[in-house]
């Protein structure tokens, strides 16, 4: 019975383990790392928030899957648990459908597609630009949180997005309370989440960071927008770059859900996060191009975080060997789970 019932819905079978252990692991993560936090040893505080912080970015990147509908059948499935997944990512105030249309757009047009331009904004705000570089420098990823703010302030200031008001205020109606609550009762726990936060949404920018050379269009709501590289695989392949955690021990990149083998990624956008690391071998046998230090990363990463601020991903022609010559500052503002 329950053979027939996963075949009827999963869109493959081979996928029904690997998937319900990444899912299984997200919920139980997520639920005893909260737990772990309201315990008044300080060692299992810290273990909840690295427990909690992890679950998020497994719940991230398995909405991610579900957005390229690579979990289930039904397209609709996909969207209500991609939906249900984003009330553990913090990503919930904004729409499930909006973050898929926006991942999909970012494939389709070969471009990165925003409705809201934060460098723009920015620069015409010079005291919040310097606070943002302090914060920055600091390691407080507060271009993500400015991104991750729009989700709530979108539907009241940008065009089109009005419909979406009541459902942001019955979310912050729900969410608001408990974690003011929460700050009374047990004010180390909401600090456990915070750092949690942080830790998902520094592990997803530096995923970003330097996944891509492509150009940054800001008219993600016009659909002839950024199509100037449609369907061009070839430009496709030369500006996007797989940024394995290891290569020594390939089990180390499902930390991120297998979301460093970029380029096999974007080769065969339909496969499914467990058989990335097999196409990515059958791809490039004798090595691939496109694949970028760990190392390096790490190193540009730190160095250039003030000037990220207003970086864009496609200051360099070549990103490994800009990484590799401790040049390349690459992009903030392009999670996939902000919708804007």
């Amino acid at each position: 019975m329950f053979e027939q019932r996963a075949r009827a819905h999963l869109r493959d079978i081979d996928s029904r383990w690997p998937n319900t252990l990444a899912l299984g692991y997200s919920i139980g993560g997520y639920l005893i790392g909260w737990l772990l936090l309201f315990s008044t040893s300080i060692a299992l505080n810290l273990f909840g928030t690295l427990l909690l912080g992890h679950a998020m970015v497994i719940a991230a990147y398995l909405q991610h899957d579900l957005a390229h509908n690579t979990v289930f059948r039904n397209v609709s499935l996909n969207t209500r648990v991609g939906a249900a997944l984003g009330w553990l990512t913090g990503g919930c105030y904004g729409r499930f459908e909006d973050l898929r249309y926006k991942h999909l757009r970012h494939h389709v047009a070969n471009a990165d597609l925003i409705a809201f331009d934060y460098r723009a904004f920015l620069q015409r705000r010079p005291m919040l630009l310097w606070l943002t570089q302090k914060l920055e420098w600091l390691y407080i990823p507060a271009v993500e949180l400015l991104m991750h703010s729009m989700l709530v302030i979108a539907p009241f200031t940008l065009p089109g997005r009005q419909d979406q008001r009541w459902r942001v205020a019955r979310v912050c109606m729900l969410r608001w309370p408990l974690f003011f609550a929460i700050a009374l009762v047990a004010p180390r726990a909401l600090l456990g989440y915070l750092l949690a936060q942080w830790l998902l949404l520094t592990m997803l920018r530096f995923m970003d960071a330097f996944q891509h050379t492509y150009e940054i269009s800001t008219d993600l709501d016009d659909r002839g927008a950024g199509n100037a590289h449609r369907g061009d695989r070839d430009y496709e392949e030369r500006h996007t770059y797989s940024n394995l955690i290891s290569t020594r021990w390939p089990w180390l990149n499902l930390l991120t859900l297998n979301f460093a083998y970029h380029n096999a990624h974007h080769t065969q956008p339909s496969t499914s996060w467990h058989r990335l690391p097999q196409l990515h071998r059958d791809l490039y046998p004798e090595g691939c191009s496109q694949q970028v230090s760990f190392t390096d990363q790490l190193r540009c990463f730190h160095r250039h975080r003030v000037a990220r601020v207003l970086g864009e991903n496609d200051e360099h022609d070549n990103m490994r060997a800009a990484l590799q010559q401790g040049h390349a500052v690459g992009a903030n503002g392009l999670n996939f789970l902000t919708a804007f």
